[in-house]
Parts: C-alpha cells; structure tokens; sequence
C-alpha cells in the first residue's frame, strides 16, 4: 500500500518508518528542504534508539520516501497520516493550526477519494473539525479517522512494532477496513485493534497520558511524605505496585515528568474541559505537584551548600529522560533557572541532549564532553536523568573530584547502604538523607 505521513518529528518519523518496515511505500513530507535532503541521504535527524538500523533498511529497499511536494504524495497515496505538532497554547489549549493547515491543503489538492488519518494527539472533536473543513472544499469523497500514537520516546520502535492495543476511531466501515489491512502485520501476532468513534479515540489518548502523569505526581507526593514520617518510598513503590490493580510502572519518585506529551496533554484536558464547564480538579493539582517537584532539590542544596553564589553545581543529565535528546519540559531546565538565579554555576553532562540545550539557553551553563569531566571542582553533584551510564559510575572518581562528597539525586539510582559505607551525603526523594 502507498502511505504519506505529513511531518516527521517522534511520531510522524518512527510511524512511516515502521509501516515501512510493514511492506508498505510510505512517503513521508516535511516543509523543511534541508531537513529532507538529509533524510534522503540517511541521516536520523532524532535520537532514537533502534530507529536508525530500521530507517537505513527501508531506505535501502526503496520503500521509505522523502519529500516536500505533498502534491506527490497525493497522487500516488490513499491514506495520509497527519503527525504534525499540536503545541500548547498559553492559556494549555492544543494549538491545531498545522493539523488544520495541512488538512485544508489536501481538501484543495485531491482528486479522489482520501482517508485523512489524525496521529497527532488532539483534542475530543478534532476529527469533526477536519472533516467539516475539508467538506467546505471539496465534493470528492474523503474519511476522517482518528489513530492515537501511544509511543515512549526512547522505545518507540518497540512500541509501534509490539503495541500493547490500536485504537481505530471512525464511523466509516470502509475506512476502518483499510487501517486493519495497515495494521494486519500486527494483528496477525495478536495485538488487538480496539474500534470506537472518533472523539472516544481522540478522549482515549489524552486519558491515557494524564492517567500516568496522575500516577507520577501522586507517587511524589507519597514521595514528599514518606520523608516527614520517616518511611522509604521504595517499599511503598514494590508494596501498591505488587497489587495487579495498580500495576508497578509509573511508581518512581522523582524530580518530576517533562517531554512532548504528559505536560502538554495534560494541559490540554484541562482545557478542554473548561470549555465545557467541567473542572479536571485532580488533574489540576497534578500539574500543581508537578511544577513543584521539578525544582525539589534546589533548596536542599541551598541547605547543604549556603549561599550558591559562586558555587559549582555538576548537573548529570539534561534529556526529560534516558534514552532520547528530547528536552521539552525537561526538569533540568528548571534546575539550571534556579540555580542560576542564586548565582550558581552550572556544568551539565547528558549524552545525547547537551546540544539542544545549548540551542535553548545558549551559555547559561558550561557543558561537560564526559559524565566526570562535569565534576571537576564542583562543590556537588546532582542527578536530573536516570541515563544507564549513572547508574553505576565510580564512586572513587567522583569522591576525588567534588569538593563536598554530596550527590543529590533526582531520580533515585543509588541504593542507601551502598552512599552510607561510601561516605557520602547522599540526598534522594521520598527516602531517608544519608548524612
């Protein structure tokens, strides 16, 4: 089957090179020419682990294309998924301009029947607003159908190739029919397509997300509160998680979520509902709890060290989480804003995130080409990102090159008894401070 997908971020890239993977030709658009010619030329313009082997393979088979002449693809695909950013307004709605955008432009353009396919995340009544502008202008037969992504950066190959479910929103039969043929190599290992109509769909991913970043933030409370009374949010996490009505991921305390969907989709629902009348009170609060926690640590560091101006803080990990160079929302930013207020210099190492960063906050901080060459005369560490690479590091390194033997650790990776034979000041959420 011929394929276009318009837009290649996370989504739009991952998508059209898995479905290429399928067997399918997919056609993938972009707006940016340089972004596409290097594209042609092999180069992975996201870091994604397992995307690279897979986008090469396609390419090589001629099955995986590039353009930016959407009226190419228009003459040659059926189906067009549309993976174009949905970015948050001030106010948290989802901004649909580019969703709209392209979908009036294939209104104008086509010339026979169309299946118009939402995989961006968008809110309830999306797919209607699509199919009335695209009905304003023209009178050939098109569907609109909604199909929420469910990918984790950092495992999205994984995720498109082995989903836990497909969510088909639509109340076209015939639509419907071409996505299962889409989708069949998954079904034919057993992943189930779930149909439902389009704002269910659309509901169901918003959902979804603000369920997990519910889980989050209420496991940073809990967090937050084992500290008061002495408890380790470790045991409790193992104790509810063991329980199959809860389920054990999405139970780790931390400095907080970020990325390109929690924080904005959950902004998004609660917009959404205002404008219904409807109050999301929990997701309110989760928002609330989250801000909070993004910056948890600095005051303990303010505690450790006094005042910060002039002080050297070492920063380990910059990327929102492992795994990707994605720094939206990323807590570290709103570590760095901190620190840098009190006056505090900040030296950051992340394997693969420091260059985005630096297009962000320019020099506002120095970077670090290596986790311990981030150390050198700092007064101390703190650990914004669970990278692999910090799980194990050693200890003796970082003793000899901090001034203070302190780690304040955002994200949990040591255990205590091993901080406490070390000799360390050893800081982490929701368990006893190792002194």
């Amino acid at each position: 089957m011929n394929i276009a997908i318009v837009g290649t971020g996370y989504v739009g890239l991952v998508t059209g090179t898995c479905l290429a993977d399928f067997g399918n030709h997919v056609y993938c658009v972009d707006i940016d020419a340089q972004k596409v010619e290097n594209m042609k030329n092999g180069i992975v313009p996201i870091y994604e682990p397992g995307l690279e082997e897979v986008f090469h393979r396609n390419i090589k088979s001629g099955r995986l294309h590039f353009t930016t002449n959407i009226d190419e693809v228009l003459e040659n695909c059926t189906v067009i998924f549309l993976a174009l950013p949905t970015p948050p307004g001030e106010d948290g709605s989802a901004d649909l301009s580019y969703v709209l955008g392209v979908a009036s432009d294939i209104a104008t353009k086509m010339k026979e029947y169309k299946i118009i396919v939402n995989k961006s995340t968008v809110p309830v009544g999306t797919a209607d607003k699509v199919n009335n502008l695209v009905a304003e202008k023209t009178t050939i037969p098109f569907d609109v159908v909604s199909n929420p992504e469910f990918l984790r950066e950092g495992y999205a190959v994984s995720d498109f190739m082995k989903p836990s479910r497909v969510i088909i929103g639509s109340s076209s039969d015939k639509a419907i029919d071409v996505m299962k043929k889409i989708y069949k190599p998954l079904t034919d290992i057993g992943i189930p397509i779930l149909t439902m109509d389009e704002k269910s769909s659309e509901l169901t991913k918003y959902a979804a997300n603000s369920f997990l970043a519910t889980k989050i933030s209420f496991m940073n409370e809990v967090a937050n509160y084992c500290e008061l009374v002495g408890a380790n949010v470790d045991d409790v996490r193992l104790g509810m998680g063991s329980d199959d009505r809860i389920g054990k991921r999405f139970l780790y305390a931390g400095i907080g979520y970020g990325g390109s969907c929690f924080p904005k989709d959950v902004k998004a629902l609660v917009k959404s509902g205002k404008q219904e009348n409807y109050r999301f009170k929990i997701l309110e609060s989760v928002e609330e709890v989250n801000h909070t926690q993004k910056t948890i640590l600095v005051p303990e560091v303010k505690n450790y060290l006094g005042d910060l101006k002039g002080k050297k803080i070492a920063l380990w990990g910059l990327a929102f989480k492992e795994n990707t160079d994605d720094i939206r929302e990323a807590s570290s930013l709103e570590v760095i804003d901190e620190l840098t207020k009190l006056g505090a210099e900040v030296v950051a190492y992340d394997p693969v995130a420091s260059q985005n960063v630096q297009k962000v906050i320019g020099d506002k901080i120095k970077y670090a080409e290596g986790m311990y060459e981030a150390l050198d005369g700092a007064d101390v560490l703190i650990i914004a990102t669970e990278w692999a690479e910090f799980r194990n590091p050693e200890f003796d390194i970082i003793e000899e090159k901090l001034k203070n033997k302190a780690i304040f650790d955002g994200r949990n990776l040591y255990e205590l008894s091993e901080l406490k034979n070390k000799g360390f000041y050893y800081k982490s959420i929701g368990r006893k401070t190792i002194k």
